[in-house]
């Protein structure tokens, strides 16, 4: 505000962990004998999408897999079964994997691995949430995430216990597994200026914050949305 000579429309887009927050801002240049305020608020917007949605789609894509999700078990009456999905679920937020460390989920993993069609999947599973694993792992998932801002493939590895993952990943496999929630980020930034009757060509200028910010998924839409 200090540097403006001019009136601004400023976009302010907020890249959280949980939730993407928009604010359209009128800004003014500071005047010592201004008594009004700088700045006014034309309106904002938000999504419940972020930086842990982006995470969780590469444990899906990337580790899940490894870990027995789409593999099959036999159960007591000889029939065969897909392993549940409901486990992959708790798996897509760190916090929630500790849910699964129960006498009763614990007895099903178990169970489950002794008839598994590919038991040592589901071995890794149970020694991920035996040994409390999930921040670990979305310590790596997040340098994969990083990594992939900054060059179009990584190696993502994570050696734990008796969990050995290592696997290539390449920037557009993500943007494909991601690419829902981005349109969703987009639709939200419309709707934000549909209410407050502005069109991109109207916004000045685009303050990005957070990490998310730095995928280049969500830069080329800021980029190609308001190309002045």
């Amino acid at each position: 505000q200090q540097r403006l000579t001019h009136d601004e429309l400023v976009l302010i887009a907020d890249f959280g962990g949980g939730t993407s927050d928009f604010s359209l801002v009128h800004l003014q240049p500071k005047r010592s004998s201004r008594t009004e305020p700088a700045h006014r608020v034309i309106g904002n917007d938000g999504v419940g999408i972020a930086g842990d949605t982006f995470d969780s789609k590469l444990v899906r894509n990337l580790v899940a897999p490894l870990l027995g999700l789409g593999s099959e078990y036999r159960s007591q009456f000889g029939k065969v079964l897909p392993v549940p999905n409901w486990l992959y679920e708790h798996l897509e937020r760190w916090h929630y994997l500790s849910f699964l460390k129960t006498r009763k989920n614990m007895e099903l993993l178990k169970q489950i691995q002794y008839q598994a069609l590919e038991p040592k999947k589901i071995d890794a599973l149970i020694d991920l949430v035996d040994h409390d694993l999930g921040y670990r792992l979305y310590r790596a998932i997040e340098a994969a995430k990083c990594a992939l801002s900054q060059q179009p493939r990584t190696q993502f590895r994570f050696e734990e216990a008796a969990i050995a993952i290592e696997n290539l990943v390449h920037r557009n496999e993500f943007e494909d597994w991601i690419d829902p929630e981005v349109k969703q980020i987009a639709n939200c930034v419309d709707r934000l200026l549909a209410t407050c009757n502005v069109t991109p060509s109207n916004v000045d200028a685009i303050f990005m914050t957070g990490g998310s910010s730095f995928v280049p998924a969500i830069r080329r839409h800021f980029e190609e949305k308001f190309p002045n």
